[in-house]
């Protein structure tokens, strides 16, 4: 109700304003609201779950959790610090100052690529490999119990089709690319 309540302040103050977009604005039906704030509670929730999870049960937050298990994706356990940005959807800015501190913790390497000497090649350490390696079955355990545990084969399929489409539509958007080498903004979103 309190959600109702909001919306229909911000609809009165908007109506009050000069040049209103009012009646351009395709407002959300109750339907649509209930599931827009299901959704919002679903997003807000489950990453800093996740992010308790890790940090109890093996001490790495969920960005760092993330960057191991992108790493592990590769043979070698390296990839060019680009390349993990974009797999990663974060901004170079965001990754290198979580580079910075993994490398401290020793979980992985920082060089220059030897490729062309512009880039940077991350590493997974023997210290990173085995932190993903006591993580994983934990990790995983609560994603299936969270996840895929309350939901039917049914469900889990239209929850990745819908998932599939509003990733789409958010990448159609141009949204993502927000800073000036054409990246995902620095904003600093739970990975």
């Amino acid at each position: 109700m309190e959600a109702r309540a909001d919306t229909s302040a911000v609809r009165s103050a908007i109506a009050e304003a000069p040049e209103s977009r009012v009646a351009e604005t395709r407002w959300l039906d109750d339907r649509e609201r209930e599931l827009w704030l299901a959704l919002r509670h679903l997003l807000w929730g489950l990453q800093p779950a996740i992010d308790r999870q890790l940090l109890h049960d093996s001490g790495l937050s969920g960005p760092e959790y993330s960057v191991l298990a992108t790493l592990t994706e590769d043979p070698d356990g390296v990839l060019r610090s680009g390349t993990a940005a974009r797999m990663l959807g974060w901004g170079r800015s965001r990754l290198s100052h979580l580079l910075r501190r993994m490398e401290s913790k020793g979980l992985i390497s920082r060089a220059c690529s030897p490729d062309d000497g512009r880039g940077q090649d991350i590493a997974l350490t023997p210290a990173g490999r085995n932190a993903i390696i006591e993580a994983a079955p934990g990790h995983v355990e609560f994603v299936r119990s969270v996840v895929f545990d309350p939901l039917t084969p049914e469900q889990q399929g239209a929850l990745l089709e819908a998932c599939h489409r509003i990733s789409a539509a958010i990448e159609a958007s141009g949204s993502l690319e927000c800073d000036a080498e054409g990246g995902p903004c620095d904003a600093e979103p739970s990975a």
